[in-house]
């Protein structure tokens, strides 16, 4: 971020009336960068989302609610560094206009013990083997036997949130928002939208995604489940509680046998790196992929990209030293073979 002092000049009533604009007009003035702009956009935009979904604004919002934001970000903890330093900028400026005494966001980086602090600074980058794709998509599409009624919808809400994941690229706040009018019956695309209208998009559907989410739409037709919710938590039509969701993503991935073989955990992150690996994998422009994922910087994408070719690497060279030892040939032999994602398959 600049070092300027003077860095949000808006008035009180401007940031009250839209955070949004306020911003936007801010960021007009500033020299910097277009794909730091988009950045700095984004951020912003995500942090207003957070605080109307607590039903708080920039002056009501106290420390909890920034903690927890920040906290649930499913980014690295530098990353969260400066989503932070960030809003206890723009919150600098806004308790400044109102003479206010403490900003809510101020000494919440130096907390050494806060929640937020638990993302890991170089957490590697997971995707799922095509076998484990292929075997969780198989389960996706199983008999689930006579459930009775309430678990029946329940387990086909989780199948289909399973399939925005792995076949749409959805994030999990982002599923948590879907509602039913976000996508209609066979429509190869889903819309995710968003409070600021440049941040809305259309994320790609995978075939057998949108087979399972027409499934979903049938069966919650039938359940006459409320609201307009995608993925409610409950017949009422409330909305998933992320810790829900992380436990039904988990149970379907458990029942898919897929997780008794992996290291890591396949999350839904896990799910949306697959999403976009498979289409990196058929040839799609990483540009085009980065749209589908809602990415603001063109860099990202293709640091995806690259974390993927590495991935698949270190794949291949694992499977051709099994393939070595069971065979009988030395370990060294298998350091001349090819480790090129480009020109070999698992």
């Amino acid at each position: 971020m600049p070092n300027t002092s003077d860095l949000f000049d808006q008035q009180r009533a401007d940031w009250q009336a839209d955070p949004h604009a306020a911003f936007d007009a801010w960021l007009a003035q500033q020299s910097f960068r277009a794909s730091s702009a988009d950045v700095y956009r984004a951020q912003w935009g995500n942090f207003l989302e957070w605080l109307a979904a607590k039903r708080a604004t920039l002056h009501t919002v106290q420390r909890p609610v920034i903690e927890q934001f920040v906290a649930q970000l499913e980014i690295r903890r530098p990353q969260r560094m400066r989503y932070l330093r960030l809003i206890e900028r723009v919150l600098d400026h806004v308790r400044e206009v109102e003479s206010a005494a403490t900003n809510p966001a101020r000494f919440i980086a130096q907390d050494g013990d806060a929640a937020w602090r638990k993302a890991r600074d170089n957490e590697p980058t997971g995707f799922l083997t095509h076998d484990e794709r292929a075997l969780l998509i198989a389960h996706l599409f199983s008999p689930m036997g006579a459930l009775p009624g309430a678990q029946r919808w329940r387990e086909r809400r989780d199948r289909a949130l399973v399939a925005v994941f792995l076949g749409g690229g959805v994030k999990t706040g982002e599923a948590a928002q879907l509602t039913v009018d976000c996508y209609a019956a066979g429509a190869p695309y889903i819309t995710v939208d968003a409070a600021n209208p440049l941040l809305i998009r259309q994320a790609r559907l995978a075939p057998f995604a949108i087979e399972l989410l027409d499934n979903w739409i049938s069966e919650r037709k039938t359940a006459d489940l409320a609201g307009e919710l995608l993925f409610p938590a409950a017949p009422s039509g409330r909305s998933m509680h992320k810790a829900t969701m992380l436990r039904a993503i988990d149970a379907v991935v458990a029942a898919s046998g897929i997780a008794a073989s992996r290291a890591a955990r396949a999350s839904p992150q896990t799910l949306r790196n697959t999403y976009a690996a498979e289409h990196f994998e058929d040839g799609t422009d990483p540009d085009r992929v980065g749209q589908w994922l809602g990415f603001q910087q063109t860099i990202s994408v293709h640091r995806l990209l690259r974390a993927w070719q590495e991935w698949m690497g270190e794949q291949i060279r694992e499977r051709d030293i099994a393939q070595a030892r069971a065979s009988g040939t030395p370990d060294e032999g298998s350091q001349g073979l090819t480790t090129d994602p480009e020109n070999s398959h698992l």
